[in-house]
């Protein structure tokens, strides 16, 4: 503020005295005393400018109208509509819970039920966000989601960083008061301007939880008492292991190239935990950590993971599909995985301790969390799948997978897929006494109806 004032005075006094340019450059650089003996006679003779105490003073008690001020920025002034909303506007990290039980994953879609199309009512209802910038939230407000989870995924550690009123009387129950039950903001905390909770964010922690039957081996049958061995738990830590590391994951998503440098991702860990029975099932928890994820991509992880287990891929598979190659990979249902945690250890570094911000540490909210876990998230997952049965239903798929390779033919057409191909030539010849040709999904379709049959419960 002194230094904004001492440089308009500068400024006044060049307009009002007359005085060159070389004379103020050298003005700008005298001490006080200098200043007095300097070419500045029509400033001197008003004898405002005794010294910079009564600069200050004058520029503090006789302004003059914002153009008159030289090169200076004018104040933008703020619209009229801004003065409806006389609050302070912060930065913000929200953590947010949820159970993506009915929603189409995360992010606002014009049409359909999300969970930020939810937030965003409960955020203008409680008056902290103007109603027009949720129309434009990352724009208007800032607005940005660590993880966009997907249809059906729940988070117990979602956070998003938005711009929002801070002055307004109880916002936190304001919002949740206005929010379903399955959906709870649990904290607010101030951060920088610039942060983001997506690209601030260090690494990511998930957790898919499944039916120990999942990793039944192909000879025994799938049923709901099944009880997995520790020889079987043992396979299954081999396999995860194995995506620890820096990999192309191109083929555990879509719309990506194998050239694509955003596919490689980098994995911290991926761990197996001790089986438990809910309800007459028994499940198991895995553990995924890793710097980001790509849509699907954990899900495909665990999907190969469980075609390996089960014998209809193998190690070869795996491997080859961090290469060139466009292998088959099945996509395990969405039902089991959570985010579980995010890590802000970089923030936390530079921001958390320097007195001004709070570091991005949610642990204060971790027996709240366990709670909503509780109530919302691991109930949902256990009745949704005793009663509708996704994951036995999804294993009856496995066998329609090829799990072959499909040669990249580098011209970003797409892939040749010669296994396809030969098919389609022995459906065709098949048919040819006929003159029907069937096609590839018509014969797989008695295939699926009798897996079904095969592998539902007695």
């Amino acid at each position: 503020m002194k230094s904004m004032l001492r440089q308009s005075i500068i400024y006044r006094i060049c307009s009002v005295g007359k005085v060159s340019l070389s004379t103020l450059l050298r003005f700008r650089t005298m001490s006080v005393d200098e200043r007095i003996v300097a070419d500045l006679p029509v400033a001197l003779e008003s004898g405002a400018f005794k010294n910079e105490v009564e600069c200050s003073k004058l520029e503090l008690s006789q302004k003059r109208p914002i153009e008159d001020v030289g090169d200076f920025e004018a104040k933008k002034l703020k619209p009229e509509e801004d003065k409806l909303w006389p609050f302070r506007k912060k930065k913000l990290a929200m953590l947010l819970v949820y159970s993506g039980k009915g929603y189409l994953g995360m992010q606002k879609n014009t049409g359909f039920k999300t969970i930020e199309s939810d937030l965003f009512d409960a955020l203008v209802k409680a008056g902290v966000v103007r109603p027009d910038h949720i129309e434009q939230p990352g724009a208007k407000m800032g607005f940005q989601r660590a993880a966009r989870t997907d249809k059906g995924v729940s988070a117990a550690g979602q956070v998003v960083s938005l711009k929002m009123f801070v002055d307004v009387d109880q916002a936190l129950k304001k919002i949740n008061d206005n929010l379903p039950a399955q959906i709870r903001v649990l904290g607010l905390k101030r951060t920088t301007k610039g942060f983001d909770a997506k690209n601030g964010c260090s690494y990511r922690t998930y957790i898919y939880i499944t039916p120990t039957f999942a990793f039944a081996p192909l000879e025994e049958l799938v049923k709901e008492d099944y009880r997995i061995t520790e020889d079987v738990c043992e396979n299954v830590r081999g396999i995860i292991k194995m995506y620890t590391g820096t990999h192309n994951f191109h083929n555990f998503t879509s719309g990506k190239k194998p050239n694509d440098p955003s596919a490689k991702r980098y994995i911290m860990e991926f761990a197996v935990g001790q089986p438990f029975v809910h309800d007459g099932l028994e499940y198991v928890v895995l553990t995924v950590r890793g710097q980001s994820f790509m849509m699907h991509q954990i899900r495909k992880m665990v999907g190969l993971t469980m075609a390996i287990v089960r014998g209809f891929a193998n190690m070869d598979t795996l491997k080859r599909s961090w290469e060139v190659e466009k292998v088959d990979v099945p996509k395990a249902p969405g039902l089991g995985l959570v985010l579980d945690k995010l890590h802000y250890d970089a923030y936390n570094k530079r921001f958390g301790n320097d007195g001004m911000h709070e570091a991005i540490d949610w642990s204060q909210y971790k027996d709240e969390i366990e709670r909503f876990k509780e109530e919302f998230i691991y109930p949902t997952i256990f009745a949704t799948e005793k009663n509708e049965k996704s994951m036995l239903k999804w294993l009856a798929t496995l066998p329609l997978h090829d799990y072959e390779y499909k040669i990249y033919d580098g011209s970003g057409q797409g892939y040749a897929n010669k296994l396809q191909e030969a098919k389609l030539l022995l459906v065709s010849e098949k048919s040819s006494e006929t003159s029907e040709v069937k096609s590839p999904d018509q014969e797989a379709k008695p295939l699926v109806d009798r897996v079904i049959e095969e592998t539902a419960p007695t």
